[in-house]
């Protein structure tokens, strides 16, 4: 059965103080409003982790924005896995846009990194999407497909059924813009099928998908009424408590 998922990516904001402050927020208001088929998850930025495991008595779990794809070594300033797994985490971004873009990570670096997160029974929330010139010249499933194919396509359906994948356009991330309902799920139901294609009908069924592009409380009951959308991979949004608990409170309706 697909998990329903609502993941908050703080990115590169808020201090100690403030993002203890603020997930103090979040558990209060998740205790009251989650029911018991909904997942919310947390990825902040690595300084809060262990704090923030602690904290989240099971009621909210916690994910990393990012791992290294060798389990120890020389590499000044990284985070391997294992060391964020020791911290309570039970989740990790692999592939978002902006690692893709500013670090120029590429398809094969992300699938390293998959694969050293499963070995450290960390739940990859695997990120795909196309930008604005993709979506415009008609190449967004040929890059969707190969973002696939390059990066979790290569695992068993064993460990591919421990991904979570997140769609992000990525002309609709920190824009205003949105992919519309049909747009998303057309995506959504697209990646479904290639699913189906590699591992078969029953892993496709399991596979959680989340929308990444802007999804806020006023558009996420739409998005999550999609057949294929299961979830949301949160930005802006869950940066202010109220928002991210409305956008998790969308599934009991």
């Amino acid at each position: 059965m697909r998990k329903k998922i609502v993941a908050g990516n703080w990115k590169m904001n808020l201090d100690y103080s403030e993002g203890i402050s603020l997930f103090s927020e979040i558990i209060n208001m998740v205790r009251d409003e989650k029911n018991g088929d909904q997942i919310a998850v947390i990825c902040s930025p690595f300084i809060h982790l262990n704090s923030l495991s602690q904290l989240s008595a099971g009621i909210v779990k916690i994910g990393a924005q990012n791992c290294h794809q060798k389990e120890h070594g020389a590499y000044t300033g990284e985070i391997s896995a294992k060391m964020v797994k020791s911290t309570g985490c039970e989740y990790v971004i692999i592939g978002h846009s902006e690692r893709r873009q500013y670090f120029a990570e590429s398809d094969s670096l992300l699938a390293e990194k998959t694969t050293i997160a499963l070995q450290n029974n960390l739940t990859p929330l695997f990120c795909i999407g196309e930008t604005l010139d993709e979506r415009n010249n008609g190449s967004y499933y040929q890059v969707l497909e190969s973002q696939l194919e390059n990066g979790v396509f290569g695992l068993s359906a064993e460990d591919f059924s421990k991904v979570v994948l997140a769609y992000e356009p990525v002309w609709a991330i920190g824009t205003g813009l949105t992919a519309t309902p049909e747009q998303a799920q057309d995506i959504h139901a697209f990646i479904r099928a290639k699913i189906d294609a590699k591992y078969g009908m029953n892993v496709a069924d399991n596979t959680s998908i989340l929308y990444g592009g802007s999804c806020n409380p006023k558009n996420a009951a739409e998005l999550f009424a999609q057949h294929d959308i299961d979830g949301g991979l949160i930005g802006g949004a869950s940066l202010k408590s109220r928002d991210f608990v409305d956008i998790v409170k969308t599934f009991n309706s």
